[in-house]
């Protein structure tokens, strides 16, 4: 691969809802430009951009990867990211190191949940972007309906959308398409051109007409040019577009069929002339010694790259995926990373194709490369000089909330779990983990089913980990409602020395405080000195639980009274006695368990919202009121915990995928006794049991 500099560089996005063909439009771009000698196919596991073991098996994709095309001198970095809600985090890292979007829309599907989901994130980087009618060749495709529904999509979001496409015959006699700009046919996959079709005419003339008022909105001489002359050439037309698309007011829409290839040199001229180069892309940012700085996308400029995803294989060691966003970076060169405080060695750069490597010598200002075997760097890491210290913010991520607990399969997995569950999160911004004080599970939270599923797996395949997971636990606590007092005698006679210790003490709930242990004693009954040993014995039980096996917070013990032995009373007598006489006294005092209630933000569209106010009463949530928000309403309720662990795939069917929440913890609230009673039954039953054993 020769060398490109900025001017020639191109970095788009591939996004959609799953199952659009962006995979195999790639594929398709690779096949056009004579990169590969055959068209690689996603069923059969040779597509060039899902090389993974675990993308064959699902037949999606699920990570991100670099595709560059070579193409008319230019070099265009195309990253097809997943489309499949889980592996969200994948297409927001990639969309955060893209200068351009190219949105996929299925030529029979339409605007799908993907398409607004894509459409979102592109809007919060800032990207120009394109729209493709995909798969004109199935069966039912409709390229006049589907861009109805996009031309209304575009306009509910306050942009115009623009025809720069015409498809020539539809579904199985779909055979090439007509560029309005230049005003010619491309017949297949684009090698071959010619004139426009004659039933074509006229429409093709209506959109060039409607393409030339747009051009001639980007510049004021153009606009002037346009009112005199009532047209503009070729070269003033692309220049006005770029104007115009950059700004993002106009959106072009395109079509093609990925799987036939057919479309796919005119979309990828498209891409050079109407797409920003890194000189012309959204403008990037970082954070120097003094506050803000604008990055300059100049080989000369200080450096700054951004780690935007990392990779582990048991074969080629870690691979690091940077783009630089200003200055360059040498093979051999030694770089600072601002995060790590470190200096690392961009021994073995690379540009990626998929799985394949191609040595780089240079990685120019705007491109995207990677780096094998460095020892510290992780994904959100930014690269720059030692004496020009710049971090570029990490693009936020979804918060994970589907949550599950893992248990290592055999003793040997135990060991090495920690560091597994921190490699893998460390490669995926949208996976977390974290060790439940409360419960013992070791948690690990995604976006969703597939998404754990997948994270499980790679720990098996590329760390030998084997890990089970289970639904989580509650972390319930323990509490009582009034006052009650106990007292217990523990007394042991055996051979020789004995055991003796009397406790009487009181217990009264303490909304301000967790713990508190006071004495009330007067008289020689019970030393003081006795007293630590029943604290000891006491707080060991409220952090087991007294009923139900989960800790207890909120209580006062006082110590009234109790009587010892000069010979038999010993300390560890009075923290059993001491232990007893609170367990009794808790069953006195209207013992109950809390539960976590989360606050949840529910963001639906208008339709679905009675449907998922209802779901939520049956999660014996509370409404606490409702914003609107441009055709959505975001719902605000208190729900217990224990009612939220599979919301996310719930929240998912009820709302066609549209519907998305966040939570986070709000208080603690007595659990109702229907629920509460076959928990603490459960945890007698395991008392019982491990008693016997």
């Amino acid at each position: 691969m020769k060398e490109y500099t900025t001017e020639f560089l191109r970095n788009i996005a591939l996004v959609s809802h799953g199952g659009a063909g962006k995979t195999m439009l790639a594929e398709a771009f690779l096949h056009a430009t004579g990169a590969t000698t055959r068209l690689g196919k996603v069923e059969d596991g040779t597509a060039v951009s899902d090389y993974d073991d675990e993308e064959h098996r699902r037949k999606i994709s699920i990570y991100s990867s670099v595709i560059p095309i070579e193409h008319r001198d230019h070099k265009i970095n195309v990253i097809d990211a997943p489309g499949y809600n889980d592996f969200l985090g994948e297409a927001i890292a990639a969309l955060s190191v893209a200068d351009g979007a190219i949105i996929l829309v299925d030529a029979v599907a339409g605007v799908e949940v993907g398409t607004e989901i894509a459409w979102r994130y592109a809007d919060e980087f800032n990207l120009p972007r394109f729209f493709v009618i995909n798969k004109m060749d199935r069966d039912n495709a409709d390229f006049e309906k589907t861009y109805a529904a996009l031309e209304e999509f575009v306009r509910a979001h306050g942009k115009r959308a623009l025809k720069v496409h015409l498809p020539i015959g539809e579904k199985q006699n779909f055979k090439g398409v007509v560029d309005i700009i230049g005003m010619k046919s491309y017949l297949g996959d684009g090698k071959t051109t010619g004139d426009i079709p004659a039933d074509l005419k006229e429409a093709a003339d209506a959109a060039h007409f409607t393409l030339v008022e747009a051009a001639a909105e980007g510049e004021d001489e153009l606009m002037e040019k346009y009112l005199e002359n009532g047209s503009l050439s070729d070269e003033e037309m692309v220049r006005g577009l770029e104007d115009v698309v950059y700004a993002g007011s106009f959106v072009p829409v395109f079509c093609a069929a990925g799987g036939r290839e057919i479309g796919s040199i005119a979309l990828l001229n498209d891409i050079i002339d109407l797409m920003p180069s890194p000189l012309h892309g959204p403008a990037r940012t970082a954070r120097g010694k003094d506050g803000e700085e604008k990055l300059t996308p100049s080989d000369t400029a200080p450096l700054a790259a951004y780690v935007w995803k990392t990779t582990a294989d048991p074969f080629v060691g870690r691979m690091t995926y940077f783009r630089v966003f200003s200055g360059s970076i040498q093979a051999d060169a030694r770089v600072w990373n601002q995060n790590k405080n470190a200096e690392e060695r961009m021994s073995g750069l690379h540009f990626q194709r998929g799985k394949e490597q191609i040595p780089a010598k240079v990685v120019h200002t705007g491109d995207i490369a990677s780096v094998s075997k460095l020892t510290v760097s992780a994904t959100g890491d930014t690269f720059c000089d030692k004496g020009h210290p710049l971090t570029i913010e990490k693009p936020k991520f979804p918060a994970a909330l589907y949550r599950v607990a893992v248990t290592p399969k055999t003793q040997a997995d135990a060991a090495k779990i920690s560091p597994t569950l921190t490699r893998l999160c460390e490669e995926d911004m949208t996976l977390t983990w974290y060790n439940d004080p409360i419960t013992h599970e070791t948690v690990l939270q995604g976006m969703g089913d597939q998404h754990i599923d997948v994270a499980i797996n790679r720990a098996q395949a590329k760390f030998q980990v084997g890990l089970v997971t289970h639904q989580p636990k509650i972390p319930y606590r323990e509490g009582i409602t009034r006052k009650a007092t106990a007292q217990y005698r523990h007394k042991k006679q055996t051979g020789g020395a004995g055991q003796f210790g009397e406790v009487h003490l009181r217990i009264e709930p303490l909304p301000s405080a967790d713990f508190e242990f006071e004495d009330e004693l007067v008289g020689m009954n019970l030393s003081k000195s006795y007293l630590p040993p029943i604290e000891k014995g006491i707080k060991a039980t409220m952090e087991r639980g007294a009923f139900a096996g989960y800790p207890m917070s909120n209580v006062k013990v006082i110590v009234y009274d109790g009587k010892e032995h000069e010979v038999d009373s010993k300390p560890v007598a009075f923290e059993i006695a001491g232990r007893e006489a609170f367990k009794l006294a808790v069953q006195d005092a209207g013992p109950v368990l809390f539960e976590p209630i989360m606050n949840i933000r529910v963001t639906v569209p208008d339709a679905n919202m009675g449907d998922v106010m209802s779901d939520l009463n049956t999660r014996r949530g509370r409404v606490q009121g409702t914003e609107s928000e441009r055709g959505n309403t975001v719902i605000v309720a208190h729900v217990p915990m224990a009612e939220m662990t599979r919301y996310t795939t719930q929240l998912r069917s009820i709302t066609g995928g549209r519907g998305y929440f966040t939570m986070e913890l709000d208080h603690y609230d007595v659990v109702p006794t229907h629920i509460a009673g076959p928990i603490i039954e459960a945890h007698k039953k395991e008392m019982e049991a491990k008693k016997e054993e």
